[in-house]
Parts: C-alpha cells; sequence; structure tokens
C-alpha cells in the first residue's frame, strides 16, 4: 500500500509539471491556434485543473508540515518571500485589481508546488522525474507532429512549415527542449546504469529543438553545457582553476567584440533579423512606459489589458499587438517596477553565489543542476516574459533552484 501511495504522488507530480510546462492541455484546447492567434488562452477546465494541483500540492506539504517548515527556515529566502509578497500587494496600486488578484493567487500555488519538489524529493529524484516529464513531452510531440499534423506542426505565412509538438507555439517546444536536454544530459553524465536511455532522450531533445526551428534556444543549450563544463572546472584545485578560467574569461571576450562586430551578418546567416523579430523595436515603447510608474510599476499583471489598458500606447506605436514585452526583466519592471526587479537580483545572485560555494564542495554532476537552471532562465529572460510568470514550469524551477542552492549551503556551513 505504501508503494502504491508513493508511485501515486509521484504520478501526480509529473503530471502537474506536464500541466505547469504547457505542455498538451493548451494546445487542444485552443483547437490548434495558429501563430495569428496566440492569445492566452483560459476556461473554466484550465483553472479547475490547476486548483486540483494547488489542493494536492498543499495538502502534501501540511501532511508533511515538520519538511517544509524545515525548508522555509533552513532557507531563509527573504528576498523570494519579499518579491512574493509584493505581487501580492501591489493590488493596492495596480491598474488592474482584478487581474492583480488572481494573478497572485496562481504565483502562491505556483511557489507552493516549487516549496513541495524540494521538500519531497532529492535532487536527484527530481531530475528523474524531470526525465519521466519530458520523455512524455518527446514521445507525443512526434505523435502530435506526425500524426495530427494540425496540432503538431506550426504552419503559417512565415516560411516553411516548423513544428511545435504539444505546446502552442515552437518556441514554447524550444523552450522545453532546452530543459530537456540539459536534464537528459546530466542524467547520462552522471549514471552508470542506463546512460543510453538518457543519451537518447538527450538526442531527441536536440531534433526536436532543430525541428523547432528556435535559434535562440539552441544557442541557450550551447551555453548551458559551456556553463556545465565551467562548473566542473570550477571543483579543480585553485592552482588549475584560476588560469583555465582566465583563459576561456579571454576567450569568451574576444567572441564577443567579434559577435559585437558582425551582428548583422550572425543574423543573417541564422535566418534573423537583427531587431530580434521586432523586439528591440518594441523594447523602447515598454521602457517609456516603465518611466511613466518606475518604483514600482502597474500592479502585477495590471499592465497588459489590450486597448483598454495602458498596454495601449504600445499597441498603437509598435504595429502590432504584443501580449508581453519578450524580456523578463521588463516584464517584472512593468509589474512591480524597479523595486521588484532589485529583489529578484538580490536573491539570484545571493543564490547563484552559494550555489558556487556548494557545487566546489561536492562531487556529483546532479549537484550542478540548480546553477545550471538558475543560468538558463538569466539567459532566457533576456528574449521572454516567463520569469516572474504564474502557472509556469520557469517561475517553479527557480523558486526549486533557489531553495536547494540555498539548503545545500546551509548544510555545508553546519556541517
Amino acid at each position: 500500500m505504501r508503494k502504491l501511495l508513493i508511485y501515486a504522488e509521484q504520478g501526480f507530480t509529473v503530471i502537474a509539471l506536464l500541466v505547469y510546462s504547457g505542455a498538451i492541455l493548451t494546445l487542444v484546447l485552443s483547437g490548434g491556434a495558429g501563430q495569428q492567434d496566440q492569445v492566452e488562452y483560459d476556461s473554466l477546465l484550465n483553472r479547475i485543473i490547476y486548483f486540483v494541483i494547488y489542493a494536492i500540492t498543499l495538502l502534501l506539504l501540511i501532511l508533511r508540515w515538520k519538511k517544509t517548515l524545515y525548508v522555509l527556515v533552513l532557507s531563509k529566502d527573504i528576498f523570494l518571500y519579499s518579491l512574493v509578497m509584493l505581487a501580492v500587494v501591489s493590488i493596492i496600486w495596480s491598474f488592474e485589481p482584478s487581474t492583480t488578484l488572481k494573478n497572485s493567487f496562481t504565483l502562491i500555488g505556483s511557489s507552493l508546488f516549487g516549496l513541495y519538489l524540494v521538500s519531497r524529493y532529492s535532487l536527484k529524484q527530481q531530475l528523474y522525474l524531470f526525465a519521466w516529464t519530458f520523455g512524455i513531452v518527446i514521445v507525443l510531440s512526434f505523435i502530435f507532429a506526425l500524426a495530427l499534423p494540425k496540432y503538431g506542426i506550426q504552419n503559417q505565412d512565415i516560411g516553411k512549415p516548423l513544428w511545435r509538438g504539444v505546446f502552442t507555439h515552437k518556441n514554447g517546444l524550444g523552450a522545453r527542449m532546452v530543459i530537456s536536454s540539459i536534464v537528459f544530459f546530466l542524467l547520462g553524465y552522471q549514471s552508470k546504469r542506463r546512460s543510453w536511455l538518457f543519451w537518447g532522450g538527450f538526442s531527441l531533445s536536440i531534433l526536436l529543438l532543430l525541428l523547432a526551428g528556435s535559434t535562440s534556444s539552441l544557442l541557450n543549450l550551447l551555453i548551458l553545457i559551456l556553463a556545465f563544463i565551467v562548473f566542473q572546472i570550477w571543483r579543480w584545485p585553485y592552482q588549475a582553476t584560476v588560469p583555465t578560467l582566465i583563459m576561456i574569461a579571454t576567450i569568451s571576450q574576444s567572441l564577443y567584440f567579434w559577435f559585437s562586430n558582425n551582428t548583422g551578418v550572425l543574423f543573417t546567416s541564422l535566418g534573423k533579423d537583427a531587431t530580434l523579430t521586432g523586439r528591440t523595436d518594441l523594447w523602447p515603447l515598454v521602457i517609456d512606459m516603465i518611466l511613466k510608474h518606475p518604483w514600482l510599476g502597474y500592479g502585477y499583471g495590471g499592465f497588459w489589458q489590450g486597448w483598454n489598458g495602458e498596454s495601449a500606447y504600445i499597441w498603437l506605436n509598435a504595429g502590432w499587438m504584443p501580449s508581453h514585452p519578450h524580456n523578463g526583466y521588463l516584464a517584472l519592471c512593468l509589474d512591480l517596477g524597479l523595486l521588484g526587479v532589485g529583489l529578484f537580483f538580490l536573491g539570484f545572485w545571493r543564490s547563484y553565489l552559494q550555489g558556487l560555494t556548494w557545487v566546489r564542495s561536492s562531487n556529483t554532476a546532479l549537484d550542478i543542476w540548480p546553477l545550471i537552471q538558475m543560468t538558463y532562465i538569466f539567459l532566457a529572460s533576456l528574449t521572454e516574459s516567463t520569469l516572474l510568470e504564474s502557472n509556469s514550469i520557469t517561475w517553479i524551477l527557480y523558486v526549486a533552484a533557489c531553495f536547494s542552492v540555498r539548503i545545500g549551503h546551509e548544510r555545508k556551513i553546519k556541517s
């Protein structure tokens, strides 16, 4: 009976991760909407499913209340707690209080799931559950694309059809396959048994990433693999670590200068334009609106309200109708102002530095996962707006990564 309950709980975790990843449900409910129809798809069924996940998560946390309190107290992540509370209290100055109230509720529910992952599972167990989740995503993405092209293939007037698998957009598939690739890479690198299975998952993740045609996701993956190598070097004796990292930094700086001087050529060769598909034209408009309410923003979710909200200025001047700024830091600044951005970066860098300390004293590749995940969130937020998005696997994995490194750091100090 006990084993059955454990399997049932693991099954719930995988299903919840699938839902939070945005896979399957939204695509099916939207009827395979095209790119021109990409709007936030909400429905009564969606809300019920998320509410059930929140309720089960809270119940499981209460049942293990001692472990839950242990993680909350030991982590002492005051910046993370303050950021979530700021989102909640922003209802006071929000330009759309009803949206802020709803989004704050879902943000708390999402954050609790991140807490649940850390309080219930070890890093190794988390990665195995992520592998199951993305394994299902990979298999279903191939099925949807090959057998149900209406859903699995993104057909637009923007060139050749591209795969989106079980997501509503090709960039969604690309972003999830970056995480999937790293999960399978770490498990394949660490495991001695069934390593072929993990390397197979890694290869299929790369294939789907290429079929999605997501250039930014592919670039992020390459940077993350380089980061993994750097983190491994970080574990070497200082006599070898310092000169090696200096050499890597020198090469990176040279590549940066080359990129800066050849931006147009590089983007053209990749089939992209130098405006990052209109993002660089959009960002100055967003900054104009940030400067009107720089300190506290427009309230969590209070800005993007179409023609009836402050976003009307963006729509009128941009020539198209974005629903977010395509940059996580700008999105956070619109929502919670410079105070919110400051809280995020203070918490991020504190956790990141503590993660570096923890990784140096550990000896497994799996312990690098939280740092890799935080590095990915930092990179992806340059072109994506999911940094503080509720009901998003991005925020959940960030919460779990912060708790994991801070707990590991505190345990190291006490030992």
